[in-house]
């Protein structure tokens, strides 16, 4: 019996063609090749099956009977593995789910940037190489104050090139306090190791005094170095030593200062009137206080695509420059071009706020997600009633969160849409199945969504979700 089973399953050239032919838009985006694969997994399921003995009758193993189920599996197992997501968590800039989305003109220019050639080295003006640097370096330097620029692929690669350059072989003075630990279990410590400088740390982990840095000079120090703790708070009894002060002594001993300030801002938040952000020093407070290279992230508060941005003097920077390192740690056409675009949004900071989806998200009030939440809650429940779906769908206030590791201790208000009555970790995990998948929180054994990460046009994609996730389970 299962020898006639097997030899009732059709070749598989056989279904592929059937597919092609009954399903051309399914298989327009799949490579003939990847279609066979997926065409012979689908098979090897059916003859797993009749070996396993589920399968007995022969008629339901023909082509035409099978194709339905074909077309199911290609649709499941044939989409690309990185895809879009629905961010309804309520974290802005959400590291597992691509931190910062760029404004609409980073997105072209991105694209621009990847479909066409361009002047990326190449210089419009002489006809001879030029520099990618340029293409950043003046509005950088512009909007934050400082005298030169330079980009590479990340902070963490910021740090390690600004170590490398002006302290290989030999001491940083960093305070204890401020010895971070940024995703994925990497340290500032192991950074300095692998750029070829010893860490020297003073103070106590609470408190920090000048004398604590002075003290520790001596002719094996290199650099005084700052770094911002962006992703976590010490509070009560603290103090840190202000960059000011940290700049006036190392230039007395001849030592550069350098900051890390992790997620930086180009915004001043509470001037820009967000309830619940404490200030964060920005890149141009920093900058101010006269530290030799300050490094921040590209696609976190700034908004931009993920890169590592170094400001400071002429003679640092150009000394960055030089390194060979520089070459290994350079970003691409792509990131350059979405950087600049976003960069040049910041030159209107009203303009900013309303098209670098990341600050518009941050900046939006409690009443504009109240509304937002009335709107999505009303569609969820006329999605719920077309599908026949018996289930509440109320409203409660709750919290959204900056992410990135940027503002750790505040919080932003907005109102959650809480669908109960559906077992909420079934409901998650179906909802993380789908063709687009929507990611959510459970609070309170309710599957919430919160408004203030689903953008325009998303509202009526997250209902069909949920109806197509409810059915599921």
């Amino acid at each position: 019996m299962p020898n006639t089973l097997y030899r009732a399953l059709p070749a598989t050239e056989n279904l592929l063609t059937q597919l092609h032919t009954a399903h051309a838009a399914l298989c327009a985006g799949l490579p003939r090749p990847m279609l066979r694969e997926l065409v012979n997994a689908f098979l090897q399921e059916k003859r797993c099956l009749i070996k396993e003995g589920c399968i007995t009758d022969p008629a339901i193993l023909g082509a035409t009977a099978l194709l339905p189920g074909l077309v199911t599996f290609v649709g499941q197992h044939g989409m690309p593995h990185f895809r879009r997501v629905l961010n309804a968590t309520g974290v802005v800039i959400h590291t597992n789910l691509g931190r910062s989305l760029l404004a609409p003109e980073a997105a072209k220019a991105a694209a621009e940037a990847a479909a066409w050639y361009s002047n990326l080295e190449f210089n419009l003006h002489t006809g001879a190489r030029g520099s990618r640097y340029s293409h950043v370096e003046e509005l950088l330097c512009s909007l934050t104050g400082a005298e030169a620029a330079l980009v590479v692929n990340n902070n963490a690669a910021a740090v390690f090139l600004m170590l490398d350059t002006l302290c290989k072989g030999k001491e940083v003075i960093v305070s204890r306090g401020e010895l971070v630990e940024i995703g994925g279990s990497f340290r500032i410590p192991e950074v300095m190791e692998k750029s070829g400088c010893t860490l020297h740390e003073v103070g106590a982990t609470n408190r920090t005094h000048v004398a604590d840095y002075e003290r520790a000079i001596t002719e094996r120090t290199a650099a005084i170095m700052k770094v911002h703790t962006s992703n976590f708070r010490i509070s009560g009894f603290v103090k840190q030593v202000p960059g000011s002060e940290l700049v006036a002594l190392a230039h007395q001993h001849g030592l550069p200062a350098l900051e890390d300030l992790g997620s930086g801002s180009l915004v001043n938040w509470q001037r820009a009137g967000v309830p619940g952000l404490l200030h964060e020093p920005t890149v141009q407070e920093t900058v101010a206080a006269g530290l030799d290279a300050v490094s921040f992230s590209g696609d976190k508060v700034l908004g931009g695509p993920q890169a590592g941005i170094i400001v400071g003097s002429k003679e640092t920077i150009g000394k960055m420059q030089k390194n060979p390192m520089n070459r290994a740690l350079r970003i691409d056409k792509m990131t350059l071009a979405a950087l600049e675009a976003t960069l040049r949004l910041y030159t209107d900071p009203e303009l900013a706020l309303t098209r670098i989806p990341t600050l518009r998200m941050l900046h939006a009030g409690a009443d504009a997600m109240r509304r937002h939440a009335v709107r999505l809650q009303k569609r969820v429940v006329k999605a719920f009633a077309a599908a026949g779906i018996s289930a509440s769908v109320v409203l409660r206030a709750g919290e959204s969160r900056v992410g990135g590791g940027a503002f750790p201790e505040c919080d932003l208000p907005t109102t959650l849409v809480r669908v109960e009555g559906i077992e909420a970790e079934a409901l998650r995990e179906a909802l993380l199945r789908l063709p687009l998948p929507m990611v959510g929180r459970v609070e309170d054994d309710a599957f919430c969504l919160d408004p203030r990460t689903l953008q325009e046009g998303e509202d009526a994609l997250a209902a069909g979700c949920l109806v197509e996730a409810v059915g599921g389970i």
